[in-house]
């Protein structure tokens, strides 16, 4: 009756499933197939008695009713080559009769392999092969059933380094934010990091988060824009997807197959949950506020009062079938409304008595607020065996304000505006011996902070005197922010996917990807003019606050558009062959091969004004300069778009048991990135809108502007220029404005990584060892170098006032600031030895524990989006790299305890990072280093923290047998370690003085930064 029902579904939709697929091999081109990031992938062998073989194989998804089926072949093995992660039993047909085996679980990414030996009892049908996956635990089925028990599936990972997060890790471990990317750090090299103003991002090894890439249902989210290297997740304290829509994830720290594009450390493979045949829904509300943490370490050294601090996040979710084993949905939304604490302080040490009355009310604790809304929706239908379609959409929608703790009054905060809009249709259709998956998805991203207010902002600085040296500090700044912007990226993506198995022992797969993707950017920096006072100067008395030195503003030409778009193409092929060479060595072989047209780069024509600027008769210097400037003008045909981004990718596994315990693993593979267009705009937005800079007669030792230089751009100070009117006067007086000009690299290359990796895996039954070495070294990354040069070309000269050996600042382009050129060249270099362990969870076994050590020695050349301290990046010697740990302890676990109760924790370790500070700017090569004293709880650990979550389920039976209540408490920092950011970075400063108690490494303040005091946060929610 069940499959009759399903058939007579099938039939109603065959019609129109042949309409819409008609349809969309119409518009979609003939291009050869695309990633199978998001997919699963099962094959083996098939043993019998003689004379009744197996002649087809029938995969049935339990929750679904979805069903595949392929043919065994002559030496009796079978293949499905792309299959969505999920609960599946087999039904398998013989020539006299047939067999069933109970359940397992295939994980998202896992290239699965499970033999079975039909000729054995019941018990030992499934023949063990030695590796066990963490999910593929079985109960055993009926009699008729074979049982596939966890060593029955062997995991053929190739080369990948990486780990899977189930959905249960992700429903049971602590957290606090319900971002799913929290867990990612249990893969070797990744870090998961939260900054003081709430804002996380993810590292891989040595990398800046800019390399890394998210795929959620095999569809990158890769921002084309911003430096976070996922869409939403520049400065912002959201989440990028609702956690209840995540099924699993999986997070490769490296070596990735060539079916993952646009990423070049780690790469993350995520798949949404669908609905089943059965109707399932739950909700939550989770709440913490101030009540419910200790207090933060500047609460109590000002000896003050807690800050108001809430964060609350509620949802819920829904799912079941339209027609059963046919078609399903699945809906869910979720939502966050925060306020979270933020300090301000004077800068430069200085004691709030100290500055005058009129301005103290301005520091003290405030807070600022987030909201966020998440909905996703999910439609599948299966309208033949051999067909599936999927439809889905996410929307994202986040307000809030931006600022951090320090010298900015709460006034020159910034409203923060994030929308995302993302659509999939994906139809897959299965063959004898191949496989074909379309994608077509839509993708519309918005990310705009304004000033909270408008008018005029005022900084006020502090001169600090050491010797016949002078240095001016921040000491506080009241009024608007500056900034102003409006960027994004919104277009069409098509990714189709070809999986060939009609050859023995190979799994071949061809594909291409191509994207039509608008580009925007709006940068309209000192939106808001500020102006600048010498507040506090050696000698003199008072506050001053009425003559300021400088005025910054900005400003278009006229009849210039400030607003920046590109039109962008983005095409990728590739080739991968998974070739079983025997049955204990694998080989996964691949190349690709990617492509990208940027006509805001390729277009570009610098512009007059630009190049009268750096012509020999304005400007010497550029004569004996030790660079071509001709290299960077372009005349907007002379740029091309680089071509060599050829990708090799080969990896392997070899079983050195018959048992298949152990493995040895290994692998090569190049991956190119992309350089951001927040970069490559900046070449067209420096002339859009330029900075306009005034300076004004002051006492001021730090500036050149004096009547005996007088000019339209230093002058004597008029209290009109408070006002627009005066303003504009300025303005009418200059034609360029000292404003920067920026040149691009005629021939800019994509920035790529190698990586290296070599292992041994050993499993026993639930548990799995791993020991590795991995090396990854990337190159071309993109950084802006210093043009200026002193009228004999050199760059290094001696200061008039001070004497001290500076960088050329002072030697600009007359009515222009600085030049600065963007070129290539960062590179990093990361090798690492790691050790993994993992125990799944299981109904016999009912504790799961996965644990990973990572040795780290990382050192790059700066990576830093601005190399200003030397001529060339080439001449910066690398050094360790900051902010990555070289001992690093994350373990995450849970039990099942008496009383029903499930109590789960997370530890992270780490050692101090590293400090960087240029010593000397007399010698390009003197650098010296020092980890930080990080003083947590008087340790040298530079993190240490405990999380740890109870969880108790109440049955209620009112909608159906599993209806039930949860009830759960998270402890963040169980232990209240305090894990300080701020340190003294002054490599000079040796000697503790009244004015500076610390030297360099030391801690200098009480900021703990995205690291939470302990915080209780109290959840409540049901599901059926």
């Amino acid at each position: 009756m069940k499959r009759k029902l399903a058939t007579e579904g099938r039939a109603r939709l065959t019609r129109l499933a042949a309409l819409l697929l008609g349809t969309a091999a119409a518009v979609v081109p003939a291009v050869p197939a695309w990633a199978q990031q998001s997919q699963a992938s099962l094959r083996g062998v098939i043993t019998t008695e003689a004379g009744n073989p197996a002649t087809q194989v029938t995969i049935v998804e339990v929750n679904t009713g979805f069903r595949r089926t392929v043919q065994v072949g002559a030496d009796n093995s079978y293949n499905f080559a792309s299959i969505s992660p999920g609960t599946y039993r087999m039904e398998i047909q013989q020539q006299q009769g047939s067999r069933n085996t109970d359940n397992f679980q295939l994980l998202v990414g896992q290239n699965a392999q499970l033999n079975l030996d039909l000729t054995k009892s019941n018990a030992a049908a499934a023949e063990p092969t030695g590796d066990v996956d963490d999910a593929a635990v079985a109960d055993a089925g009926a009699a008729d059933d074979i049982v596939v028990t966890g060593s029955s599936i062997r995991t053929l990972e190739g080369g990948e380094v990486g780990v899977n997060i189930t959905e249960r890790l992700i429903d049971q471990l602590p957290q606090v934010n319900r971002n799913f990317l929290a867990f990612a750090d249990l893969a070797p090299g990744v870090q998961f990091n939260t900054g003081a103003n709430g804002n996380s991002s993810i590292r891989g090894g040595a990398q800046a988060s800019n390399s890394v890439n998210v795929f959620i249902d095999g569809v990158s989210q890769k921002d084309y824009v911003l430096k976070n290297g996922i869409t939403g997740q520049d400065s912002t304290q959201g989440n990028p997807f609702p956690q209840l829509a995540i099924g699993e994830y999986r997070v490769i720290s490296s070596n990735y197959k060539a079916e993952f594009d646009q990423v070049s450390s780690v790469a993350i493979t995520a798949v949404t949950k669908s609905g089943t045949n059965e109707f399932h829904g739950e909700g939550f509300v989770d709440f913490t506020n101030q009540d419910m943490r200790a207090k933060r370490p500047i609460e109590i050294q000002n000896q003050t009062d807690k800050v108001d601090t809430r964060d609350m996040q509620f949802g819920g979710a829904l799912g079941g079938p339209i027609i059963k084993d046919v078609a399903h949905f699945f809906v869910t939304y979720e939502g966050k409304r925060q306020q979270v604490p933020v300090d301000i302080q004077p800068g430069n040490g200085v004691a709030v008595s100290t500055i005058p009355s009129e301005y103290q009310d301005i520091f003290g604790a405030y807070n600022r607020k987030f909201n966020e809304d998440l909905y996703f929706g999910k439609i599948d239908v299966a309208p033949t065996t051999a067909d599936l379609l999927e439809f889905s959409v996410k929307y994202r929608k986040e307000t809030g304000q931006s600022i951090d703790s320090g010298s900015n009054a709460y006034e020159s905060r910034t409203d923060t505006d994030t929308t995302e809009l993302r659509a999939l249709g994906r139809w897959q259709h299965t063959a004898d011996n191949w496989v074909n998956e379309l994608r077509v998805s839509y993708q519309d991203v918005k990310w705009a902070p304004t000033p909270t207010s408008f008018g005029i902002a005022q900084s006020f600085k502090q001169i600090n005197q050491n010797g016949n040296n002078f240095n001016r500090a921040d000491l506080f700044k009241i009024g608007p922010s500056q900034g102003y912007q409006n960027k994004g990226q919104k277009g069409w993506t098509v990714q189709e996917d070809f999986t060939w198995t009609g050859f023995d022992n190979h799994t071949i797969k061809v594909g291409a990807v191509g994207r039509w993707i608008e580009l925007k950017s709006l940068q309209l920096n000192y939106f808001n003019p500020v102006y600048l006072y010498n507040a506090v100067v050696p000698g003199s008395t008072g506050f001053n606050d009425t003559t300021p030195y400088e005025l910054q503003f900005g400003a278009s030409p006229p009849g210039v558009d400030p607003r920046i778009n590109s039109d962008t193409f983005q095409f990728g092929a590739y080739i991968q062959d998974d070739w079983d060479v025997t049955d204990r060595l694998t080989l996964n072989l691949g190349i690709r091969w990617d492509y990208e047209k940027n006509p805001a780069y390729l277009d570009f024509v610098t512009p007059d004004d630009a190049l009268r600027a750096i012509s020999p008769e304005n400007y010497p210097a550029i004569t004996n300069a030790d660079y071509n400037i001709n290299d960077y003008i372009s005349n907007g045909s002379n740029r091309k778009t680089f071509t060599g981004a050829f990708q090799p990718r080969v990896g392997f596994s070899y079983q050195i048991d018959e048992a298949g315990r152990f493995t040895v693993f290994g692998g090569y593979g190049r991956s190119y990135d992309r350089t951001q267009f927040d970069f490559l705009q900046q070449e067209r937005s420096g002339g859009a809108y330029p900075r306009r800079i005034f300076q004004f007669f002051n006492n001021d030792p730090l500036s050149t502007c004096t009547p005996a230089s007088a000019s339209a751009t230093c002058l004597a100070w008029n209290p009109v220029y408070l006002t627009q009117e005066g303003r504009d006067q300025l303005l009418s007086t200059v034609t360029a404005g000292a404003r920067e000009i920026r040149y691009m690299d005629n021939k800019l290359k994509t920035p790529y990584s190698d990586q290296y990796s070599l292992g041994l895996r050993s499993r026993f039954n639930a548990v799995q060892l791993e020991v590795g070495y991995l090396r990854v070294v990337s190159k071309d990354g993109f950084t802006f170098e210093l043009g200026n040069r002193a009228p004999d070309g050199s760059f290094y000269t001696p200061d008039p006032n001070t004497g001290v050996i500076t960088s050329p600042f002072r030697f600009t382009p007359p009515g222009f600031s600085n030049i600065l050129l963007g070129v290539n060249g960062l590179e990093t270099r990361q090798d690492s030895a790691y050790l993994k362990f993992t125990k799944s969870y299981s109904a016999s076994s009912p504790w799961s524990l996965d644990a990973t050590y990572t040795y780290t020695e990382a050192e790059d050349n700066g990576l830093s989006t601005y190399s200003l301290d030397m001529p060339h990046i080439e001449d910066y010697p690398f050094t360790r790299t900051t902010g990555v740990p070289r001992h690093r302890f994350v373990a995450a676990g849970s039990v099942d305890v008496p009383w029903g109760l499930s109590l789960s924790g997370r530890l992270t370790l780490q050692s101090p990072t590293y400090l960087r500070a240029l010593l000397d700017s007399r010698d390009p090569l003197s650098r010296t280093f020092v980890s930080k004293l990080a003083e947590s709880n008087g340790d040298r650990w530079g993190k240490r923290q405990i999380d740890v979550a109870l969880t108790k389920y109440v049955p209620i039976g009112l909608i159906n047998d599993e209806t039930k209540l949860r009830f759960r408490v998270d402890i963040i920092n169980l232990f209240n370690d305090r894990n300080y950011v701020d340190f003294n970075n002054d490599p000079t400063d040796n000697s503790r003085t009244t004015a500076s108690p610390t030297v360099y490494g030391e801690r200098t303040g009480y900021s703990v930064g995205g690291n939470p005091p302990r915080t209780i946060k109290l959840t409540a929610g049901f599901s059926f």
